[in-house]
């Protein structure tokens, strides 16, 4: 029908609505259709995008439509009756660079390499400005002591203040040079900006009251990779190429205090909460850490191992050389200042314990196979005779005994996994991290939800407990449904025998049924209990499956 139109080829996606006998249409210039079937009568038709429409799909009542544009990470839900938007959300199209909390922890800035600055709410997940006066890309953003004013710099060679009340750029802070800006900090009484430079070697300093420059440091020999104010004191740190941090006083001058020399490149700086520790992570994968005032290191993390770097498609060494060079590229102390977060070209993100010196826990960023690097160990068998990526491809065509040269710049593309940027939250209960997969948040209250069902006075752990000692397993799963914590039904359901299951599931109430399979569901994904699992479902199914099937 589409093609038979002329105008409308291209078909991208489609969904339909049986009750209301509705098609919806999305094509790759970012045109929707709707049409009213059988007699194809359109219905409404709108240009939502200038990318692809990739996936649609229409809720229960037929009344809202959804749209997802991949090429730019738009979603938008559209009420055709009405013709208005009930949800406008769109993402940064290319990898986030930097993040920063709020003082609150409300709140947390993203800047990305499409120039963008996004402010996103916590709690929500959504995102409420958008900020798109840079024409470059943004390489760090931070909040003020405040919370209602935003920075960024950015490779345009800008610096600029974001004001929070009326969603403007009040302030654009540049060098006397054009100078790409690689870094940011802010003091904690949020009056000093200062900027480090990736061409010229120097650290700018601006005052945000006049928007004046008042300082250029120079003594670095490489590149400017990190800036740190100290919180308590008027101490900015700062990192370069050149195996150097260089401590400097505000308040004599701008003067050297002290510099800091490594054995390797330095790549990120950071300042203990209380401003007596600074943390400092190399290009050689250790992470040291240093009573700046003495000028002493007070301990090191050989980080480089934990890291566990995934082989990427085309390399010719295995993850574990592959290892050898790489290293954390940001860091960051918990808000009590005991632990350290690291993350770096990996899927993982490493807390350290700073006074033992060890790693506490390891975070798996993503599971997604279809991103770079995420195999960890594979088979060398067949590895070294594979042909050179390099190679010109040819392909023979026999019908016309020529050979076709295919097109060199046709690329598959494969993002690497990575995290860019890690910062804990300034109330302690959570963390967030930049990364391929987008902008994640863990945290220690989202899985304290207490929902239970159909709950009374006797249902407790320790009545549950007791009923499992007394071998009434079905009571005993019931009471553990009723509070419906997920580790409790765990326990619960993997202490009955499987022996017993048969007997239990046969004595089960229909509403329980129902339950137990929604919960074996997800246990399948995750438990290597995996025949004593499919033994409850398949007792469950032979039981109940007809009376089931009847609903």
């Amino acid at each position: 029908f589409f093609n038979k139109e002329g105008d409308f080829n291209n078909l991208t996606s489609a969904a339909y609505h049986k009750k209301t006998h509705l098609l919806v249409t999305g094509f790759a210039s970012g045109v929707f259709h709707l049409h009213e079937l059988p007699d194809f009568n359109l219905i409404h038709s709108l240009s939502i995008s200038d990318q692809r429409i990739a996936s649609i799909s229409i809720n229960c009542t037929g009344d809202w439509i959804a749209f997802g544009c991949s090429g730019l990470g738009q979603l938008l839900v559209w009420e055709w009756q009405s013709e208005s938007y009930v949800l406008k959300q769109q993402g940064h199209f290319n990898s986030m660079v930097s993040l920063a909390y709020s003082p609150d922890g409300q709140y947390i800035v993203t800047g990305g390499e499409d120039g963008k600055v996004k402010v996103w709410n916590t709690s929500s997940s959504f995102c409420f400005v958008t900020f798109t006066e840079h024409t470059s890309g943004v390489t760090a953003v931070t909040f003020t002591s405040t919370g209602y004013v935003i920075l960024s710099a950015s490779l345009d060679g800008t610096v600029r203040a974001f004001d929070l009340h009326r969603y403007r750029n009040f302030r654009t802070f540049t060098s006397p040079r054009p100078s790409q800006f690689s870094c940011l900090a802010v003091d904690s009484s949020g009056e000093i900006v200062s900027a480090g430079s990736q061409d010229s070697f120097e650290i700018f300093i601006w005052s945000m009251q006049s928007g004046r420059l008042l300082d250029v440091l120079s003594g670095h020999e490489g590149p400017i990779s990190s800036l740190s104010f100290n919180p308590m004191k008027c101490v900015l740190a700062s990192a370069s190429w050149d195996k150097t941090v260089k401590l400097w006083d505000m308040l004599d001058s701008w003067r050297t205090k002290e510099t800091l020399i490594m054995s390797s490149d330095v790549l990120v700086v950071a300042f203990r909460p209380d401003g007596k520790e600074l943390a400092v992570a190399a290009l050689n994968g250790q992470i040291t850490f240093w009573d700046h005032e003495n000028a002493v290191q007070t301990g090191s993390i050989e980080g480089r191992h934990d890291l566990q770097m995934g082989r990427k498609e085309l390399d010719k060494i295995t993850a574990k050389q592959a290892a050898k060079g790489k290293s954390f590229t940001t860091l960051c102390y918990s808000a009590d200042g005991q632990s350290v977060l690291a993350g770096g070209l990996s899927k993982f993100v490493c807390i350290y314990n700073v006074k033992e010196q060890i790693l506490m826990k390891k975070f798996e960023i993503s599971c997604n196979h279809s991103l770079d690097a995420m195999e960890v160990c594979e088979h060398k068998r067949g590895f070294f005779h594979s042909p050179t990526p390099t190679r010109l491809c040819f392909q023979y065509n026999i019908s016309l005994n020529v050979i076709q040269e295919c097109d060199m710049s046709y690329r598959h593309f494969k993002p690497e996994i990575r995290v860019t940027c890690v910062r804990f939250s300034p109330t302690g209960r959570s963390w967030a991290a930049t990364t391929t997969e987008g902008l994640l948040i863990y945290s220690l209250d989202s899985g304290l939800i207490f929902d239970p069902f159909d709950l009374d006075i006797d249902v407790t752990p320790s009545n549950i407990h007791k009923s499992l000692r007394q071998k009434e397993y079905t009571m005993a799963i019931i009471m553990a449904f009723k509070l419906n914590e997920k580790k409790l039904i765990q326990e619960v359901v993997e202490a009955v025998p499987s022996t017993e299951v048969d007997v239990v599931c046969s004595s089960l109430p229909d509403l329980y049924v129902e339950k137990l399979l929604e919960f074996l569901a997800s246990a399948f994904e995750s438990s290597c209990h995996l025949e004593f699992y499919l033994i409850w479902a398949h007792k469950l199914l032979m039981l109940h499956g007809q009376k089931l099937k009847t609903r």
